[in-house]
């Protein structure tokens, strides 16, 4: 297996990290990984904010359920899907462009997190980890003020970055789903209920998690995710969001 492989293996989430700072060289080097990721039409359609300020890492930690690591973390970059700058460009060279729309908007979300994940690797290739923050969408009217955020720009996910304490370089990796369940030949393929039960029992097997009856797992996880309080806000938080992009 080659370096790279490796490293897009061994990688994991780090939440808790030792008080070393990032080198500005470094830094430098993550950053730039992102420019390289693949972007729609060669448009690089985001922006990245580099939060430096304490008070304002503060605040995001938060405003994103309370996440304490947030704030101590060394790097603390938020990628915003962001199609301001182009529409701007255009209105300056008098294209009289329509508002940028949902499709627009999704386009720029994936440029987002192609860029985020191309730093996550480059990250940890230098031994520094990493952690995506999911929650930076719950209260994403909050950070739009927060941030100063115009009308056609979303945060699409923060990541913090950081060196992991030994302690996290020891966690074990969540075990990932299979592939049979994920990869399918030409056309989707829903799973029956005997495939589901089986694909969730192995990994929490292989996980070591004490063997429970799967119905009432997944009873446990629809309560903990996607019916949760913070799901819920998400969900009208960013409908509220896309609501005020399409005006």
């Amino acid at each position: 297996m080659n370096e790279v492989l490796t490293t897009i293996k061994k990688r994991k989430s780090a939440r808790v990290f030792t008080d070393q700072r990032i080198p500005e060289e470094m830094k430098a080097e993550i950053l730039n990984a992102a420019f390289e990721a693949p972007t729609a039409g060669a448009m690089m359609l985001y922006s990245i904010l580099d939060i430096t300020d304490e008070e304002l890492k503060a605040k995001l930690a938060v405003i994103c359920d309370h996440q304490p690591f947030i704030a101590k973390a060394p790097l603390v970059l938020i990628f915003l899907a962001d199609y301001q700058r182009w529409y701007d460009a255009y209105c300056f060279a008098g294209c009289g462009p329509r508002n940028p729309g949902e499709g627009d908007l999704l386009l720029a979300c994936a440029d987002a997190l192609i860029a985020a994940e191309n730093t996550v690797i480059a990250a940890e290739s230098l031994g520094i980890g990493s952690c995506y923050i999911g929650d930076i969408l719950e209260h994403c009217e909050t950070v739009r003020d927060l941030l100063d955020l115009p009308a056609y720009v979303l945060p699409a996910t923060m990541v913090v970055y950081g060196y992991p304490t030994e302690g996290q370089k020891q966690r074990k990796k969540p075990v990932r789903f299979g592939r049979e369940y994920l990869v399918f030949t030409n056309k989707y393929r829903r799973l029956t209920r005997e495939e589901h039960w089986e694909m969730h029992r192995v990994r929490n097997e292989k996980d070591g998690f004490i063997e429970e009856a799967i119905d009432a797992y997944l009873k446990r996880r629809y309560a903990q995710k996607y019916n949760s309080a913070f799901a819920l806000e998400m969900n009208r938080s960013v409908a509220e969001y896309l609501r005020k992009f399409r005006s």
